[in-house]
């Protein structure tokens, strides 16, 4: 009977014991579970807005295409009268001279749009990547950027900006206004707009009568931290605020809300004369 009962304890012992590893084993595995699920979750962030700015510049490229194709249809033309006038006796050398200026003109252009296309893609990919892989993981969480023919667009949550129900800076925005600022100060020719944007609960402080007071003034308050603490030029900076008018989500929940919270930088290169080459066709082209 005692040899029954040693067993039995023997038995109870192994499973405690068993149990016991297989515990340690579901931790550590639900552990490594949540770290790849939390990178998963930000690597298909990165990938949404990749893919939001690739639709960007795609539209971009189809469009240049379309000029070229159309350019190289009037080249075609041009050639076929060229070939035309060579054929008659009754064409002057003057409608010759004339035409093989106007098919060299026009195979000028092309190489213009062609050369504009590459540098508009160049462009945009250059800007991305400066900005992006300089803010981690957490910091993209809380800064959305995005870069429309040329002119990037930082948007900054308030969780992330401002003490909470105020338009002072708060200290964790600190590092992340300094990466931006050094991405500024690269970029010594462009112009930069601060955006402020409220979502449409009218706020309640003293010396604050509205939203649109707030948004100025959260903006004004980017403007001075980027000239007083980061010593980006004040020429090149403007302040803005746009109130609850300019929404990106409806305000009807919270997570709404949240998103019409923020403050955008907007960063405008000077590239007059590129733009000009883009949307400027040749001149009487068929003359």
């Amino acid at each position: 009977m005692n040899f029954r009962i040693s067993i039995l304890a023997l038995v109870a012992v192994a499973v405690m014991s068993q149990s016991c590893v297989t515990t340690k084993k579901y931790d550590a595995l639900q552990t490594k579970y949540n770290k790849l699920d939390s990178n998963t979750r930000d690597l298909r962030r990165q990938y949404l807005l990749t893919e939001r700015n690739l639709a960007v510049s795609t539209n971009r490229v189809s469009s240049l295409e379309d000029q070229i194709a159309s350019e190289k249809a009037n080249v075609k033309s041009l050639q076929d009268a060229l070939d035309k006038c060579l054929n008659s006796s009754n064409q002057g050398s003057v409608n010759i001279s004339k035409l093989v200026d106007e098919i060299n003109s026009s195979n000028k252009y092309i190489q213009q749009l062609v050369n504009a296309k590459n540098k508009s893609d160049s462009l945009n990919m250059v800007l991305t990547n400066n900005l992006t892989r300089s803010l981690s993981q957490q910091e993209m969480r809380d800064v959305n950027v995005q870069v429309l023919k040329g002119v990037v667009y930082i948007s900054l949550s308030d969780n992330m900006l401002y003490k909470s129900g105020s338009y002072e800076i708060s200290e964790k925005a600190g590092e992340t206004l300094s990466k931006i600022s050094k991405i500024i100060k690269d970029y010594k020719d462009y112009d930069v707009l601060i955006e402020g944007n409220t979502d449409n609960v009218p706020i309640s402080q003293k010396n604050i009568r509205n939203n649109w007071d707030l948004s100025a003034l959260r903006a004004s308050s980017v403007v001075q931290a980027l000239q007083n603490t980061y010593g980006v030029e004040p020429k090149r900076l403007t302040a803005g605020g746009r109130g609850e008018y300019n929404p990106i989500a409806s305000n009807n929940t919270e997570e709404g809300k949240a998103k019409n919270r923020r403050t955008q930088i907007i960063i405008t290169p000077k590239l007059d004369q590129f733009m000009e080459l883009i949307d400027k066709a040749p001149e009487n082209p068929q003359e």
